[in-house]
C-alpha cells in the first residue's frame, strides 16, 4: 500500500513506481493517493491500468477498455465508483437496448394530466457501459453524444450531466460473436483504450485468495466524495506545460498523420487528449510540470484506438503498438521544457 511519499518516491503495489518532486498543495495529492490505494486493494495486479484510469479521470476523459471477458473490466469501474462515492448505474448493452434507456423517456400521467419524464441510466456521475459494441449503432451513439456534449435532450427539454460525469465503456475484442464496431469518429470521443490482460501467476494467485477472504468491492471504504474529485480536476488543470512539450506533442501528432502504415492519423481532438493526460499524468508523479517523459507515458493510451492502419501494415502484421512505439522513438524529445512554479 502507499505511505505518504518520501525522497520523491511513492509506490502502487510491488514492482511499480511514481516519482516526483512534491510541487503541489498536499491535500489533494493525499486524496489521490488514498483512491488508488483503495481501488488497488481489489483489483489485483493491474497498478498501470488504474493509474491510467485515474489519470484519464483527472483529466476530463472516458474510457474505453477493450478485453476479453472476465479479466476485472468491470471491477476496476465500480472500484473507481466507490472509493469515490460517486452515483453509478451500469447498464449490460445488449442488441435490444434501446436509447430510452440510456437517456430516460416521459410518459403520460393520467392523474396529472400531463407528461412526465422519468430518467434514464445516463442520470449519475459514473456511467458504466459494459460490453458497448454489442448494442445498436443507434444506441452507441445516444451515449457517445451525451459523452461529447455533457447533456441530452428528451422531448424539446435538454439536461445537463451530473458532475463530475465519467463513462468507462468496456468492449469485447474485434471479431467477438455479436459485436458492432465503433465507427472511428466515435472512438475518438474516448480519451484512452486500455487493454487489462490476463494475470501473472503471482497475481491470479492474490485474485483467488482476495475472493476467498472476503475482498470485493461490496466492502471497500469510500475514501472521497465527488467534491474532493472536482478539487483535484482543478488542481490538475494547472498543471504547468512549456510550449516545447506543446510542439512535442503535435510533432508526435503529426507523425502518426505521415506514417507510412496509418490511413487516418490521430485528430486535433487527440492532440488536446494527449495534453490533458499528460498534465494529470504529471500529477500522480506529484510535480506540478509536464516532462516529455509524461507524454510518452500516456501517448500510445491516447493514440491507438485513433489511428488506422492501410492495407500494408495489415499485410506486413504490424501492430498499433509497434507503430506507436516506432513513432516515440523517431520524434526526438525537447531538450528544454521548464519546471513551472514551485
Amino acid at each position: 500500500m502507499l505511505e505518504k511519499p518520501e525522497l520523491n518516491t511513492i509506490r502502487i503495489g510491488p514492482g511499480t513506481k511514481l516519482r516526483g518532486r512534491m510541487t503541489m498543495d498536499y491535500i489533494e495529492y493525499d486524496n489521490a493517493i488514498a483512491v488508488i490505494n483503495e481501488v488497488a486493494r481489489v483489483v489485483t495486479g493491474k497498478n498501470i491500468c488504474i493509474l491510467k484510469t485515474f489519470a484519464a479521470i483527472l483529466a476530463g476523459g472516458h474510457i474505453l477498455i477493450e478485453d476479453v471477458p472476465g479479466v476485472g473490466k468491470t471491477t476496476l469501474a465500480l472500484a473507481f465508483s466507490n472509493a469515490m462515492r460517486l452515483k453509478e448505474n451500469r447498464v449490460q448493452f445488449t442488441p435490444d437496448v434501446m436509447p430510452s434507456d440510456i437517456l430516460g423517456f416521459s410518459m403520460y400521467k393520467k392523474a396529472l394530466d400531463r407528461f412526465e419524464y422519468h430518467p434514464g441510466a445516463i442520470d449519475c456521475n459514473l456511467f458504466l457501459a459494459d460490453e458497448i459494441n454489442r448494442t445498436s449503432p443507434k444506441t452507441q451513439s445516444a451515449l457517445l453524444e451525451v459523452m461529447e456534449e455533457g447533456a441530452w435532450t428528451v422531448d424539446g427539454v435538454t439536461r445537463k450531466v451530473q458532475d463530475p460525469f465519467i463513462v468507462i465503456a468496456t468492449q469485447n475484442p474485434k471479431g467477438s460473436a455479436g459485436t458492432q464496431l465503433l465507427p472511428e469518429s466515435q472512438l475518438d470521443r474516448f480519451m484512452i483504450c486500455i487493454s487489462m490482460g490476463y494475470p501473472d501467476l503471482r497475481d491470479e494467485i492474490a485474485i483467488a485468495r482476495g475472493k476467498n477472504e472476503g475482498i470485493s468491492v461490496e466492502n471497500m471504504n469510500r475514501v472521497i466524495d465527488g467534491g474532493a474529485l472536482l478539487d483535484m480536476k482543478r488542481r490538475v488543470s494547472e498543471i504547468y506545460v512549456h510550449n516545447n512539450v506543446y510542439a512535442y506533442i503535435v510533432k508526435l501528432v503529426q507523425a502518426t498523420r505521415d506514417n507510412p502504415y496509418i490511413e487516418l492519423g490521430i485528430s486535433p481532438r487527440g492532440t488536446i487528449a494527449c495534453s490533458k493526460m499528460a498534465m494529470a499524468w504529471a500529477f500522480l508523479q506529484g510535480r506540478n510540470y509536464v516532462t516529455p517523459d509524461d507524454v510518452e507515458a500516456v501517448f500510445t493510451d491516447v493514440a491507438k484506438h485513433r489511428i488506422v492502419l492501410n492495407t500494408k501494415a495489415r499485410v506486413a502484421k504490424v501492430s498499433r503498438e509497434d507503430i506507436l512505439a516506432d513513432v516515440i522513438e523517431k520524434v526526438p524529445q525537447p531538450t528544454s521544457f521548464g519546471r513551472g512554479r514551485a
